[in-house]
């Protein structure tokens, strides 16, 4: 078995647009866990843990071609609102046959664009929940982590901007899903706006480049958080871990053995797009 010496987050190194992690174990060196606890709310404290995604690497590069796309039929209209700054921003808004009805902000990975979201919105559209795909303010990192902490503020005015829409989006059925940055963006945006009542995280860290969200899940208290990550994704692997432990609230965990991080990860792994739909049903409805 080969151990990682050092633990980065995630964005250290990228392969074609992709955060990656720098550090990888076989799938064959990692115990799994062999709960299949159907998905549902817990305790506090508790987590529940599943293993998806069980495919061989072959098998999965092979398909990369295929499924690393996004649907054919993804569609979605663009909606513009103003930041907190005064900047115009760009939205890619799938509604919900049926409104009003819950929603979704969907913020993406440093690098990449709300693009990356339009086969979960299309999922979520189809389980008549209106999605939001945002992008974030840059594609590269800030020189000020107080800057870079200052861009959970979108993620704030897309919030404002469903609210304003009370004919398409249900009052305080919002919920929020983040991959990798997106993802620590999401806990701080829930953490300073009480009328977001779930959220989602895929490939999190503990710490992105300053942004610790362990303290700000705490804040964000007894709300549902879902909390997925590749075992074969060492940092978010650890910082899921530790961030479902003592939680004020319920917390689900979902892990996958596709070796892939954010939404690369959701691409490559179909299960845990119908979790994250799954989870938003059950906590927006």
């Amino acid at each position: 078995m080969i151990e990682p010496t050092v633990e980065a987050p995630p964005g250290d190194l990228k392969v074609s647009g992709y955060e990656i992690p720098i550090y990888q174990i076989p799938i064959s060196s990692v115990n799994l866990p062999g709960s299949r606890r159907p998905l549902g709310l817990r305790t506090v404290g508790r987590v529940g843990l599943r293993i998806v995604g069980r495919c061989a690497l072959g098998v999965v590069v092979a398909a990369l071609g295929v499924v690393a796309q996004p649907p054919a039929h993804a569609a979605g209209r663009a909606v513009t609102f103003r930041a907190a700054d005064g900047r115009m921003l760009t939205g890619l808004f799938m509604e919900a046959d049926v409104r009003p009805a819950p929603a979704v902000i969907l913020v993406p990975m440093l690098g990449r664009s709300k693009d990356d979201w339009q086969g979960v919105a299309q999922r979520l559209a189809d389980a008549n929940i209106n999605a939001l795909a945002i992008d974030l303010p840059a594609t590269s990192l800030p020189a000020d982590p107080e800057q870079l902490l200052a861009w959970h503020e979108d993620i704030l005015a897309a919030a404002a901007f469903l609210a304003g829409r009370p004919a398409d989006v249900i009052p305080g059925a919002v919920g929020l899903a983040g991959a990798s940055l997106g993802a620590n963006l999401a806990v701080v945006a829930a953490a300073a706006d009480a009328s977001v009542r779930s959220i989602a995280l895929v490939s999190p860290s503990l710490d992105y480049r300053g942004v610790r969200i362990d303290a700000l899940l705490r804040q964000y208290g007894a709300r549902p958080a879902l909390l997925m990550a590749s075992l074969n994704d060492p940092y978010a692997a650890r910082s899921v871990r530790e961030l479902a432990q003592d939680a004020p609230g319920p917390r689900e965990v979902r892990w996958s053995s596709v070796p892939a991080h954010g939404t690369s990860l959701l691409s490559r792994d179909p299960d845990l797009v119908r979790s994250l739909v799954e989870w938003f049903q059950l906590t927006l409805g």
